[in-house]
């Protein structure tokens, strides 16, 4: 750790979200057989992701994030573990009954009440990682607990639900999912917000798995378990830790999350003393400086000039300083922004996005510089930030940046 925190005085609070893969013969919702992974492929399915309403009339923000990214999705298809059932061109088969007394038994395991009726529900996945756009799943027990460090870690709900893909490779708006993983059958243990240090994370996790594998019905190895860790500080907003594969990795990824927490409230503070309490009172400016850079040899510059891409420079008013505003250990405010520009804008050349203010020192740098100052006119308190590549990928990013 190279940052220590009162974990106590900050008000961390996290739970969990255990997935486990369950030893059955076949899929959930049809009769493909379940872990026989493959390397190869038959065949290709080409799609596209788009949000719909859901019965309460909303749009889910994640999923409409993901519209955003405009990703064109590929998937690899082998006829040994596939069939049109994952592809949805054919209705669900009746559930894996299998599958519902695994997850029974280990609902009854954690002293839970099981549902009267299991009603199967859809959850909308516009990453890509569902052909369908959304995952089966359904609820098995409710109000649970397992007795935790002299106390009561409370179970909320147990659900089963249909693993997703395996990503093979995404780059820049293409993503490339394996099918051999999907429909697989899996337990969802979701604990209450309990927890209150990482090690006590750690521990929840490892009692969790030790409780499935003492059923004996349940995958083991790696990737067969998967956690998402929720963590949250005093003031601060629940983020998701998505798919950490082993329990010993908690630990940092809890507190480096604290910790950044911490660090973007200080930040938020500073942007009200600044006068930048809402989206409305963030000013930013793009601007298509191409020309400003085009002698500029720089390695990544060029490889973006060369696809016919360009360099937008987004001056934000009162930013000064804000870009290097420390958020997790050895990370600043402005990695946040590189990686959501990456996610969102597809934009993943590194550096990804430079501040104005903290350039390097490149060879005839400074020129380079004058000349952009000239174009952009940033004032005393300003910041001025740098993407490049395709055209309308740096019309998102500056949208991103503000």
């Amino acid at each position: 750790m190279t940052e220590r925190l009162d974990y106590e005085a900050v008000g961390l609070i996290s739970g969990l979200e255990v997935h486990q893969q369950l030893l059955t013969r076949h899929k959930l919702f049809c009769r493909c057989p379940s872990g026989l992974y493959t390397t190869t492929h038959d065949g290709e399915v080409l799609r596209h992701m788009r949000p719909t309403l859901s019965e309460l009339g909303e749009y889910d923000g994640t999923a409409l994030m993901e519209f955003k990214t405009k990703k064109e999705i590929v998937y690899l298809l082998n006829h040994l573990n596939v069939c049109t059932y994952e592809m949805d061109d054919t209705p669900p088969f009746l559930v894996n009954q299998e599958a519902i007394d695994v997850a029974i038994e280990l609902c009854l395991m954690m002293n839970m009440d099981i549902i009267d009726e299991i009603h199967i529900a859809r959850k909308q996945y516009l990453d890509g990682s569902i052909p369908t756009g959304f995952q089966r799943t359904a609820i098995i027990g409710v109000n649970g607990w397992l007795p935790f460090r002299g106390r009561r870690l409370s179970i909320t709900h147990v659900s089963v639900e249909e693993d997703s893909c395996r990503e093979v490779r995404d780059k820049g708006h293409q993503i490339v999912w394996r099918t051999d993983r999907l429909g697989m059958p899996l337990t969802e243990t979701v604990t209450g917000a309990d927890l209150r240090t990482p090690e006590e994370v750690r521990d929840a996790i490892l009692l969790c798995g030790l409780t499935a594998r003492s059923t004996g019905r349940v995958r083991t190895g790696i990737g067969a378990s998967r956690q998402d860790v929720n963590v949250s500080v005093r003031g601060g907003s629940r983020v998701e830790i998505k798919g950490v594969p082993r329990a010993g990795h908690a630990v940092r990824l809890v507190h480096n999350e604290a910790v950044r927490q911490v660090n973007l409230l200080a930040l938020r503070e500073e942007m009200h003393r600044r006068g930048m309490d809402s989206p409305g009172a963030i000013r930013a400016h793009p601007l298509d400086v191409s020309d400003v850079f085009a002698d500029t040899d720089l390695d990544f510059l060029r490889r973006a000039r060369q696809g016919g891409g360009r360099v937008f420079a987004v001056r934000v008013e009162g930013a000064a300083g804000l870009a290097q505003h420390p958020t997790q250990p050895d990370t600043a405010f402005l990695d946040e922004l590189s990686g959501r520009i990456r996610v969102i804008a597809c934009l993943d050349e590194p550096p990804i996005v430079l501040s104005a203010a903290a350039l390097p020192e490149f060879p005839d740098w400074h020129r380079t510089l004058d000349r952009l100052r000239k174009r952009v006119r940033p004032g005393d308190r300003d910041d001025t930030f740098i993407v490049f590549g395709p055209e309308e990928d740096c019309r998102t990013a500056a949208e991103e940046i503000r």
